[in-house]
């Protein structure tokens, strides 16, 4: 069982206050600063008290937010904070303390890491969720959800290590091995699914529900801005319509600019804008987002945002939500293969005004359908967070018991799942693979979302077992390896969150105690 004082300091880790007149936000964690310098360990570092205390349960929101609400509200004056601190802390045995949990962590990982598997080429897992529909689409009337009694758990999860099902075996030309195919199938396939796309754009007018359906299993880069585009509701389905339209939203955005950027130096926003100042070099991937035309496009964006939605404001979280925009949008004009490594300082000044602008409007497209994360109080992921605990607890009862046994509340680590859309969680290229289902999808970003995260919980479940420390639990669940994803790795993942989708979407009763 946790000590009170270790829960505290984890659930400082996890969650943020925005300082000044900003409105708090609980859970979104950036990458941490140097503790030293920054004073945040030794300011989520409680003294340990001096006679035994009873673990007490959060079982409220407001109470989360009280135990909390300090966690980042750093001051100006690091140094000072650094001189407070030093009067009660030992410097030394605190970060000799914090370094030898990580490093047990680490060694622990190292232990029981298995030997990756060969890797399955992206484009045939592909063919998961065709066959995903094969095996349990209905006609209606047909099967119905599974029992009351059932557990989903009943039904392990896709794993990266299990072999592919028969018929997709077939599919790819009867062996068992997928490394054995070869390159030139490959290509032939990726280049019949790019000629489909085409073919779909180049119409008078782009059949939408076709696009979808063709996207859930990925999109050509290729051809991904303007399928983006056309599924987020920015660009219109008739070909003739796509010249003026863009050049009319285009005005329209740089008019705002002309209009409210100006002010972001006034009393009522200078805190706003601060505070997407600080945020923009947390972002990921830092070497693109650094570099100085990127971060000014950025703060524009972010802040016209907040201004034109004074309901929710500039909440953090809403900054990871425009970096895959910016970079699906400026493949388009660049030629290097990692985005990240490409100098922004060379693309023509209109080009990036256009980038800009097409960044805004889609990203706004995509907030209008979860303002509710980012309103007072965030009633959105609070009861996203409780229909993913009650939808674990249904799909395998034995990971959600192991993570009450030892008080590690989904708030915790879930928050964030919600609050960034998993950007946080997986790498860029990732997210961006994720983002062509959510955008095919029927309110992917919304609904399908909970069901990803339940999966992507579920693809842990071995190694959330073994641990047997809260202190663990919490290291691992917000650390999760995930820095060598690959497209296969969210194709499972997508195929896993159909199934239960397909389960539960339309029986909610089975996620409700």
């Amino acid at each position: 069982m946790a000590s009170d004082g270790a829960r505290k300091q984890f659930w400082k880790r996890s969650n943020t206050k925005v300082p000044g007149s900003i409105q708090h936000v609980y859970g979104a964690q950036h990458p941490p600063f140097d503790p030293l310098l920054h004073g945040t360990l030794l300011k989520a570092t409680p003294k340990v008290p001096t006679t035994p205390v009873k673990a007490r349960r959060t079982s409220t929101f407001q109470e989360f937010e009280s135990n909390t609400s300090d966690a980042w509200d750093a001051s100006e004056d690091d140094d000072e904070l650094l001189a407070m601190a030093a009067e009660s802390l030992n410097t030394e045995v605190v970060m000799e303390t914090a370094n030898r949990v990580l490093r047990n962590h680490s060694q622990r990982q190292e232990r029981r890491r298995p030997p990756e598997p060969p890797a399955v080429p992206s484009s045939d897992l592909r063919l998961v969720k065709s066959v995903s529909e094969s095996h349990t689409s209905c006609p209606a009337g047909g099967m119905g959800a599974p029992s009351r009694r059932e557990s989903a758990s009943d039904t392990a999860p896709l794993q990266r290590s299990q072999s592919l099902p028969h018929s997709v075996t077939v599919a790819l030309g009867g062996t068992s091995d997928p490394s054995t195919l070869s390159s030139s199938a490959l290509s032939e396939r990726e280049a019949s699914r790019l000629d489909k796309f085409k073919q779909l754009l180049a119409g008078p007018n782009t059949d939408l529900e076709e696009l979808r359906k063709l996207s859930w299993s990925g999109i050509p880069k290729s051809v991904r801005p303007i399928t983006w585009k056309l599924l987020s509701g920015y660009l219109p389905a008739n070909v003739e319509r796509r010249p003026a339209t863009l050049q009319r939203k285009q005005k329209e955005y740089f008019a705002f600019i002309e209009h409210y950027y100006d002010s972001r130096h006034d009393d009522a926003h200078q805190d706003t804008y601060r505070q997407i100042h600080i945020d923009i070099p947390r972002m990921s991937p830092e070497a693109l987002i650094l570099q100085p035309k990127v971060t000014e496009i950025f703060e524009r964006i972010l802040f016209i945002w907040a201004i034109r939605h004074p309901a929710s404001g500039y909440v953090q979280g809403i900054n990871d939500l425009v970096t895959p925009f910016f970079v699906v949008f400026m493949c388009e004009h660049i030629e290097e293969e990692d985005v990240d490594a490409a100098d922004v300082s060379r693309v023509p000044t209109d080009v990036l005004r256009n980038v800009e602008a097409d960044t805004y409007w889609c990203m706004s497209r995509l907030l209008d359908g979860i303002q509710d994360n980012y309103t007072f109080a965030q009633p959105g992921i609070q009861m996203k967070v409780k229909m993913l605990e009650e939808l674990v607890s249904r799909i395998d009862e034995r990971v959600h018991r192991h993570l009450e046994q030892h008080e590690v509340r989904y708030l915790q680590f879930a928050f964030r799942w919600m609050n960034n859309l998993l950007t946080r969680e997986v790498p860029l290229h990732c997210t961006i693979r994720l983002w062509d289902t959510y955008q095919s999808e029927p309110e992917g970003f919304s609904h399908f979302h909970l069901y990803v995260c339940a999966a992507f919980l579920g693809r842990w479940r071995k190694e959330i077992l073994e641990e047997r420390d809260f202190q663990e639990l919490l290291l691992f669940l917000q650390n999760l390896p995930t820095a060598h994803w690959g497209d296969e790795d969210i194709s499972l993942l997508l195929a896993e969150a159909y199934r239960l989708k397909f389960a539960f979407a339309d029986a909610p009763n089975h996620y409700k105690k």
